[in-house]
């Protein structure tokens, strides 16, 4: 708003500026030519007095009567006293005025030889008349001189004429006067000479010459005056004694009274210096009205250019007013629009439900609500074009939410496929490691289980991109070292993961297991796949209370610190779903799993190198474990178990004590490989805490399917056995005595891999059991195959019954 007024009136008062400038600067002028005009008057004044101190002073020097020096002396004492006048009017000359640097200078010079030159007079030694009348004559000159330059500059003609008119009176005296010195001169001299009779020629010429510029030059009432000075008896006097002048001739002698000729002229000059007192008055009035009237003009021009100023100001500041008021409530709506309800709106677009809005009615409904706009100007129109851009905004963001709606549901559907096949090639996998008894080719299906479990991953992480979860439906808690385990087991380099110190007190809470592991799964993988490939990645968990710390670290190059705080703001927000999205793939769904599960990740640099990715899991997602679920057991589950535990269905298991063989396996249980290197599971292990209740407790005491069958197998048997149970012996026994040594296998040696290598068919039992129906009680068909299945591999390789009849 201050712009808005400051500008019109710094545009009002810049021109009024310069239109009081240019009038103050008239109304000096007028002012500086009633000063010039003032020091003309009264240098025509002293130019009269001069003209009759030259009479005086050659009257006596030519006769030289005593009345004629005390007729100086008054001449003299009357040009004081009009040089005195003059001078303090110079005084009051401003500077830089037009006649002050040639005229004033010269005049100033002048009136100071007055002295010697009035002193010559008096002594009348070396004294000329001639020379006399000439230092007057150049005087009196310059004074007229004077006169003539106050005209210039002058704007105003009737000033300008005026001034003139005043400069030809004098003149005019100037040549009465000389003609008086002249006339003077030849009486004195007896007769006229050739020369005086010149210069009373010269004289009447000027006197005729300056009449004529004067009536010119005068106004009528001015030339009315010069004809009331011009008549009466002392004019026709002087006229008879000017042509009996003309009349002589050049060496005849001038038959004049010179008292005569003097007082007629005299009274001439005198009449003339009083027309030029009238006509200096009335220039000198027209001066002052002049300057009184630009005086006035310019304290109008003062008064209407604040006026003006005044009303620039309120007319501004009224407009200003209003525009900022508009503008005002377009920048608070526009904020508002911009800050509040855009963004509401794209947060609402980011909700998954976003996929069924219509992008031009959603635009539409936003643009009623985002600005009002008021009047067709150009804030108006500014109006306009926010809504505009609002609605455009809104439309290209509900676009983007469809875009990535169905972005996301192309990947929820493509992974789903592809889960599908995987599982299928899962299960072709387990059927054939079923079978299977070559080490090597044992070895190269555990490879290609992994791999087909790491694709496995990929198709989670894309359902992850693509909001939804990817947790199975669990009854169980797991304890944080299997989740760790079967984290590890769904990397490719699991070899070079070290499980450190794992607190087995917690467990993960069942809802969220799948989710824990795959985060933890990518955070190792990155940690394996960025490190050399002779290092190790250690794995760590501990319980601090309210929370679980689990720390990744590996013995990579590590990460420059920028780039480090880039990747953990891409941790903690992670982005929307993009081509670099998928790209960087494992980070964002590190990112989106941690916001979904409320835990933090970031990432920190080693304490000698490599980086150290730490996660921190919240209480929510946790358990805490009694101490007979976490307590140390000789064995480590492999990778088989890890993963059965966590990647498959959760179904009841019994455990079993160590060297004994376990009674149920899950089904579709997979071996995978060690996620250690230097031999069989047996010779690196790590306590590790069960899933499922132990054998021991409660829970277990209660008869299983399990129990029941092998049960009825027992009683089948037992039913065809005669005699006494301790004697009783039969050709199968050699088979049951091999059977039981299953569980102290022999190793031959080990693979290039470590895996241990052992003897095809060596423990096989021949002969089976076939177990019976049960027809009069319901159980469950999925808990029956799982128990069944556990219970047929181990009889699958069995040879062929030897007993003949």
């Amino acid at each position: 708003m201050r712009l808005i007024v400051a500008a019109p009136l710094v545009a009002v008062m810049g021109f009024a500026g310069l239109a009081l400038t240019e009038s103050a600067r008239q109304t000096a002028r007028a002012s500086d030519l009633g000063q010039l005009a003032q020091l003309g008057a009264e240098a025509g004044g002293l130019a009269h007095r001069l003209q009759y101190e030259r009479i005086v002073a050659a009257d006596l020097l030519t006769r030289g009567a005593p009345d004629q020096q005390d007729a100086f002396a008054d001449a003299t004492t009357a040009t004081d006293a009009a040089v005195a006048g003059y001078r303090r009017q110079r005084a009051r000359v401003p500077a830089g005025a037009a006649a002050e640097q040639a005229v004033l200078p010269r005049i100033d010079a002048a009136l100071a030889n007055l002295a010697p030159l009035r002193a010559q007079v008096r002594t009348a030694e070396r004294a000329s008349v001639s020379a006399m009348t000439f230092s007057y004559r150049i005087v009196i000159a310059d004074l007229l001189g004077l006169r003539e330059s106050v005209t210039l500059g002058v704007v105003e003609p009737r000033i300008a004429d005026g001034i003139r008119a005043s400069a030809a009176l004098s003149k005019v005296a100037e040549a009465v006067g000389q003609q008086q010195v002249a006339v003077l001169r030849a009486v004195t001299a007896g007769q006229v000479t050739p020369a005086l009779q010149q210069d009373i020629t010269a004289a009447r010429t000027g006197v005729t010459e300056a009449s004529l510029a004067f009536q010119a030059l005068a106004r009528p009432a001015w030339q009315g005056w010069w004809e009331q000075a011009g008549s009466g008896e002392n004019a026709l006097r002087l006229q008879r004694l000017l042509d009996q002048v003309a009349r002589t001739a050049a060496g005849d002698r001038l038959e004049l009274d010179l008292g005569t000729w003097l007082t007629a002229t005299q009274q001439w000059a005198v009449r003339l210096a009083e027309l030029r007192l009238r006509v200096d008055g009335a220039v000198l009035d027209d001066i002052r009205a002049a300057h009184a009237d630009q005086r006035r003009r310019t304290v109008v021009e003062a008064a209407a250019a604040l006026l003006a100023l005044l009303l620039t100001a309120l007319v501004t500041w009224a407009v200003a007013r209003q525009i900022t008021r508009r503008l005002r409530r377009l920048r608070d709506a526009a904020n508002a629009v911009a800050f509040e309800r855009l963004p509401q709106v794209v947060a609402r677009l980011q909700e998954p439900d976003s996929a069924s809005v219509d992008p031009d009615d959603l635009a539409r409904r936003q643009a009623v609500d985002a600005l009002e706009v008021s009047g067709d100007d150009e804030i108006g129109e500014v109006g306009q074009a926010f809504n505009a851009v609002h609605r455009a905004a809104v439309r290209t963001a509900a676009e983007q939410a469809v875009m990535r709606a169905n972005t996301a549901e192309i990947f929820i559907h493509l992974s789903r496929r592809e889960q599908r096949l995987v599982d299928a090639v899962l299960a072709q996998v387990d059927r054939v490691e079923r079978d299977e008894t070559d080490p090597d080719r044992l070895h190269q299906l555990y490879a290609l289980d992994n791999l087909a479990t790491r694709m496995g991953r990929i198709n989670a992480s894309l359902l992850v991109l693509g909001g939804v979860g990817v947790g199975r439906v669990r009854h169980h808690d797991v304890p944080l070292p299997q989740v760790l385990q079967a984290a590890q087991s769904q990397i490719e380099h699991y070899a070079r993961i070290r499980l450190g110190l794992v607190d087995g007190d917690v467990a993960v809470a069942a809802e969220s297991v799948d989710e824990v592991v795959h985060l933890l799964a990518e955070l190792m993988e990155n940690a394996t796949g960025y490190s050399p490939p002779a290092t190790e990645a250690w794995v760590t968990g501990r319980s601090l209370g309210d929370r679980v710390i689990v720390q990744i670290s590996d013995e990579g190059v590590g990460l420059p610190p920028l780039r480090r705080q880039q990747l953990n703001d891409l941790l903690a927000q992670p982005p929307a779903i993009d081509v670099a999205t998928v790209r960087a793939m494992g980070l964002v769904v590190v990112g989106q799993l941690a916001t979904r599960l409320g835990a933090a990740v970031q990432l920190r640099s080693g304490p000698r190198r490599g980086t150290i990715a730490e996660v921190a899991l919240p209480a929510a997602l946790l358990r805490p474990l009694p101490p007979e679920e976490f307590l140390l057991t000789p064995e480590r589950p492999s990778r088989r178990a890890a993963r059965a535990t966590v990647a498959s269905p959760v179904v009841p298991a019994t455990v079993v004590p160590a060297g004994a063989r376990p009674a149920v396996a899950p089904a579709g249980a997979r071996p995978a490989p060690q996620p250690w290197a230097g031999g069989p599971a047996a010779d690196r292990a790590l306590p590790v805490a069960p899933v499922f209740q132990p054998a021991s407790s409660a829970a277990a005491d209660a008869p299983t399917e399990e129990l029941i069958i092998f049960d009825q197998v027992n009683h089948w048997f037992q039913a065809d056995r005669p005699g006494d149970a301790a004697s009783w012996a039969g050709p199968a026994d050699d088979a049951w005595r091999t059977a039981a040594r299953a569980d102290e296998p022999r190793v031959a040696g080990t693979t290039t891999s470590g895996l241990p290598r052992r003897q095809p068919q060596e423990h096989l039992v021949p002969g089976g059991v076939p177990a019976p129906r049960q027809a009069t009680e319901h159980r469950d068909p999925a808990r029956v195959a799982t128990a069944m299945a556990a219970y047929a591999r181990g009889v699958a390789g069995r040879r062929t019954n030897l007993i003949t009849n």
